[in-house]
């Protein structure tokens, strides 16, 4: 085959397991001969539709075998694909399809009525709706093989990670960053060709696709897809399918264990965790320990497609509250400012390198050249190696919040208080949370005369921001601490603002 990439994975699969189950759905079964049917059915439409080689393909929608089909079709033709967190506001869907010049957008009914309230800003021409229309236009396309010339070094997918200045970065992930790091999962996971994975976690999220989904597939096993997650459901889909395999964040697996089915549930199929998004508690470690399972946990980010360190079981109690150390093909240092190494307990920047890193943004060629030093990728991560080479990320460089698995940026909430009439200066911070870990808070001081009723402000920035980004609580205050030069002291607000208690 002159396809290198992903696109060819299905006829690879096809062509040495046909007949064992590659993805189940609801009461849906896909073989791997029907999923590479499917996929090539796929590419012949979008093909029909216009769409060529480099075009991005954007997907909207929850968990289905459709975002996988249209992800392989895309790589198929040496398309571009485009995957697009549903938990997103209209203007934020909409910048990223402009941004990244999709041509074609493959979306799921739920979110029809977003769709058809797109502004005619984006570039995309080809509209189709998951269900019947999309069944339509698979049954009337050629299945003909497909052998477009794809290489490793061509970008496979955009994947936007919003940037610490409040616009979403589009990391550009080739289709070799998505099989190295797919390699180094089976080498450092251990799986199986009869790996039974369930996939609640989102596919546009980078560990959802990269860290599970491409690695089983790649290894011929089944991944049983769920919409949303739900612990209840969780307990019949594992005793069901006998799940082998699982990845979560820390407030996925909390919820698990909390839940009145959890002391009797037959979990004796499960035999592997991974846990990522954030650090797992210590009491949720035990927890899973005493029912004789292990968290596997790591450290990784979007741009690295995005494994990075990894806690193997053997270490997961010893080392608790480390990320670990480098996978296979990795290469990972924590550096000082000129990139000499820290000592022992020094605290420096994580930086990586490796065949699974990024070569760089969609169209933002200036952050990319900043975001490398010396072939390295900067982080913004602060953190610590101990004596035995184990990496334990203390601090974030950068201001990101971190809530249930999901990165929030402050600037981007900032910048949408500040379009509020009242609002004159603001700052958003993290404050801990039991079920979430930590959530945003906004410090708001108000225009003069002026009265800030805080339920107003976060009502002001709904639509405009998801969900999870709009903070849970809002502080008045007179003024935000600041330097001489008029730099907003983020420290001080975390000090004086960043308590539970407010």
């Amino acid at each position: 085959m002159r396809n290198e990439g992903l696109g060819s994975w299905p006829a690879r699969r096809a062509r040495k397991t046909p007949h064992r189950t590659a993805l189940i759905h609801g009461d849906t079964t896909r073989t791997y001969a029907g999923l590479y049917d499917r996929t090539t059915r796929l590419a012949h439409a979008l093909r029909e539709r216009g769409v060529r080689r480099g075009d991005r393909v954007a997907y909207l929608g929850p968990n289905h075998p459709s975002y996988l089909e249209t992800m392989f079709a895309a790589g198929t033709l040496g398309a571009v694909f485009v995957p697009l967190n549903i938990r997103l506001a209209g203007p934020e869907i909409a910048y990223q399809l402009a941004d990244s010049g999709a041509k074609a957008l493959v979306y799921g009914p739920s979110h029809a009525g977003l769709v058809a309230g797109l502004p005619g800003s984006t570039d995309v021409r080809t509209y189709v709706e998951v269900g019947a229309e999309y069944e339509e236009a698979l049954a009337s396309a050629s299945r003909e093989p497909i052998d477009t010339p794809v290489t490793a070094d061509d970008t496979c997918i955009i994947m936007y990670t919003s940037g610490t200045t409040g616009r979403p970065k589009g990391a550009m992930l080739t289709h070799g960053n998505l099989t190295w790091n797919a390699i180094n999962v089976l080498i450092d996971h251990d799986l199986l060709a009869d790996e039974r994975a369930l996939v609640s976690a989102p596919l546009f999220h980078t560990a959802g696709l990269n860290m599970l989904t491409l690695p089983v597939l790649l290894k011929g096993g089944t991944c049983v897809l769920v919409e949303a997650f739900d612990p209840d459901a969780t307990f019949d889909l594992i005793e069901r399918h006998r799940i082998t395999f699982m990845f979560g964040v820390p407030t996925m697996f909390d919820q698990v264990a909390r839940h009145p089915r959890w002391p009797d549930a037959d979990l004796s199929s499960l035999r592997i965790l991974t846990c990522g998004g954030s650090p797992v508690p210590t009491p949720l470690i035990a927890a899973y320990q005493r029912r004789g399972l292990t968290f596997l946990q790591g450290y990784g980010m979007t741009e690295a497609a995005p494994g990075t360190l990894f806690l193997d079981a053997e270490h997961a109690v010893s080392k608790a509250g480390s990320a670990g150390v480098p996978h296979f093909f990795s290469d990972v240092r924590v550096v000082r400012p000129d990139l000499a190494p820290v000592d022992v307990g020094e605290v420096g920047e994580v930086v990586v390198r490796g065949p699974h890193v990024m070569p760089g943004y969609w169209g933002l060629p200036e952050e990319t050249a900043a975001s490398f030093a010396d072939g390295w990728f900067r982080s913004g991560d602060a953190a610590q190696v101990d004596e035995d080479g184990y990496v334990h990320i203390v601090d974030r460089l950068k201001d990101m919040i971190i809530s249930g698995g999901e990165n929030i940026y402050p600037a981007e909430i900032e910048d949408q208080l500040l379009a509020h009439p009242d609002i004159v200066e603001c700052a958003v911070i993290g404050v801990p949370d039991d079920k979430w870990g930590e959530v945003p808070r906004a410090v708001v001081v108000p225009r003069e005369g002026a009265a800030l009723d805080p339920d107003e402000v976060l009502a002001s920035l709904a639509g405009r921001l998801a969900k999870y980004k709009i903070p849970k609580s809002v502080v008045v205050a007179d003024e935000l601490p600041r330097t001489a030069s008029g730099k907003l002291l983020k420290s001080r607000v975390r000090k004086r603002y960043g308590t539970d208690s407010q």
